[in-house]
């Protein structure tokens, strides 16, 4: 029989290549990025509620080719070239219904316990959520639109729009996308912060106007004056990429009256901010769970230049050495971490 080979808890399994149903399509995958959930699900086994109880597939930014069609898929066919949405709705419910897939309780999630995700060789995934790239998008930059989502998403979510100030705290992947996206939305002016000087130096390769170096240690109203005096006054928006208890606060304190703060990344459970500070000057904090609706957007933006997301890969590792991608991502060492899962196509 043939079979594939997937990342289960840092062991390689065969298991038989899968039959695609009606609705869905059999890929044969070539890129699939390590984002910091699946570095963490290794790490501590759990993400808040989500706990892994067996051996789980890693893996959810993901692009590949169409190798068989299920028999009611109209919208590919064999050797069309797509991105892998990796949240599927399972039922028509009031969130799928109002626009809101990603809120659905029931959502299938690619990676997220129980659901397997798509490191591997071979994955059926539903056709409706698999996104036929153009010819002038390669490979890598269709795994990239998963984390790239998350800008987009989160730049909704706060509503940045022409010559609007924003204030990204983190450098990380997620923060650099927040970055691209508010610059192409018409982000007049970006500050970003974090602790590496090497990350904030390719922030200013992307387009950031102002890198500020935090130290630990820094207060948080002391940074946020820091921002205001390269901006010349607080910043219209802030969208907080850290999770850090500090650096969200930070993102309140620096924000100005009638702001908004968008809160990406995922911390503790339980986090001391000024909330009586944010309620009196009617600076609104909002939360990003995933993203809905932005393929299409991200697909748009890669397709016609107006966003660069191929110098966030910095590292590169066929599949079979996944335990030393991990590893590397693990050290904080590059950006994006990109596992190459087609053995007879490693390019882009």
């Amino acid at each position: 029989m043939v079979r594939l080979i997937v990342m289960i808890d840092f062991l390689q399994e065969q298991r038989p290549i899968p039959e695609p149903g009606p609705n869905e399509v059999l890929l044969q995958m070539h890129s699939v990025g390590i984002c910091g959930s699946d570095v963490h699900y290794w790490q501590n086994g759990r993400i808040g509620d989500f706990v892994v109880k067996k051996p789980m597939v890693l893996g959810h930014e993901a692009a590949g080719r169409v190798v068989k069609v299920g028999s009611a898929v109209k919208n590919l066919k064999e050797g069309d070239r797509v991105a892998v949405e990796p949240g599927v709705p399972r039922e028509m419910d009031e969130f799928f219904k109002s626009g809101n897939y990603n809120l659905s309780p029931t959502i299938f999630f690619c990676a997220t316990p129980p659901d397997d995700g798509n490191l591997c060789r071979f994955y059926k995934h539903s056709a409706n959520f698999c996104y036929k790239l153009p010819d002038n998008v390669t490979y890598e930059e269709g795994a990239l639109i998963e984390p790239l989502s998350v800008g987009i998403h989160a730049c909704r979510r706060a509503g940045v729009t022409l010559g609007s100030s924003v204030l990204i705290c983190g450098a990380g992947p997620i923060g650099l996308v927040c970055l691209l996206v508010a610059k192409a939305m018409g982000a007049s002016q970006v500050v970003i912060s974090d602790l590496s000087a090497d990350r904030l130096v390719m922030a200013k390769e992307l387009g950031a106007d102002f890198p500020l170096t935090v130290k630990r240690g820094d207060g948080p109203e002391e940074l946020a004056k820091r921002v205001e005096g390269m901006l010349g006054a607080q910043p219209h928006i802030t969208i907080e990429c850290t999770g850090v208890e500090s650096s969200v606060q930070t993102a309140i304190y620096a924000t100005r009256p009638g702001g908004v703060v968008v809160l990406v990344g995922l911390g503790a459970a339980m986090t001391t901010i000024p909330l009586l500070n944010a309620a009196l000057r009617e600076v609104d904090i909002r939360g990003v769970f995933r993203y809905c609706n932005t393929w299409p957007m991200a697909i748009a933006m890669l397709a016609s230049k107006k966003v660069n997301v191929a110098p966030l890969v910095t590292h590169r590792f066929p599949l079979e050495q996944a335990v030393q991608a991990f590893e590397t991502t693990r050290q904080g060492q590059g950006v994006k971490i990109m596992l190459k899962c087609d053995k007879t196509d490693q390019n882009p």
